[in-house]
């Protein structure tokens, strides 16, 4: 509990807000929270009218929002406030692997999404890459996005972008394909800063800000 606050790598902690509607859950995670060096827990909401009207105040980095939230939905609590924080990065942290909810939550501004039961350490690490730009999201949850996109049937080597090198496109379709980030690594040899240099620089070339947005350019071509 006492441990001294770590800075990431831009030199601050991130500061971090919850919307969640269940009590003893929205503890549990300001809790965890609150013990990880690194990161500040500033404020927690039990829904989506208390988070309009002050959430934009605390001028968070990452918001942990619940789909499920009694009146407004956490889906609408993105849509309104993510015009309001350009600059925050919005994650749906849910029970739900429904795909309709995911494409939702996706294009409401979310750019990551996380199952409840998503152990600490996992939903630690998934806040420090969303404040990298990265779009984190429980494995089951990347299988169900990867799998809708793969609809169209369309091959990501054929609709790959000519810009992109040879090891971009390793990266991208590992991206696709629906791995973790350290399964591409691991893959391709490579270490975690390597990749996300690569990701940094595919997200550049395909004019996108998250691996969602990067999947769903290649495969809808």
């Amino acid at each position: 509990m006492n441990q001294p606050d770590a800075p990431n790598r831009e030199g601050k902690r991130i500061r971090i807000c919850l919307v969640e509607d269940d009590a003893r859950l929205r503890a549990g995670i300001a809790r965890w929270l609150q013990e990880e060096p690194g990161l500040e827990f500033v404020n927690s909401y039990p829904d989506t009218e208390s988070a309009l009207k002050s959430l934009a105040k605390d001028a968070p980095d990452v918001v942990l929002v619940d789909i499920n939230l009694p009146g407004l939905s956490g889906i609408e609590c993105v849509r309104q406030l993510k015009p309001q924080l350009i600059k925050t990065q919005f994650a749906m942290v849910t029970v739900y692997e429904d795909a309709e909810k995911i494409f939702q939550a996706l294009a409401a501004g979310a750019t990551g999404y996380l199952l409840k039961q998503t152990p600490r350490a996992e939903l630690v690490a998934a806040i420090h890459e969303l404040h990298r730009g990265d779009s984190p999201m429980s494995p089951n949850i990347a299988r169900k996005v990867v799998q809708s996109f793969y609809q169209s049937q369309v091959s990501p080597a054929v609709a790959a972008q000519p810009k992109l090198s040879a090891r971009e496109q390793q990266v991208l379709d590992g991206l696709v394909q629906g791995n973790l980030y350290k399964e591409i690594a691991d893959a391709l040899g490579m270490s975690m800063g390597t990749l996300h240099t690569h990701i940094r620089h595919i997200y550049e070339k395909l004019h996108v800000h998250s691996r969602a947005q990067a999947v769903a350019k290649v495969t809808r071509r």
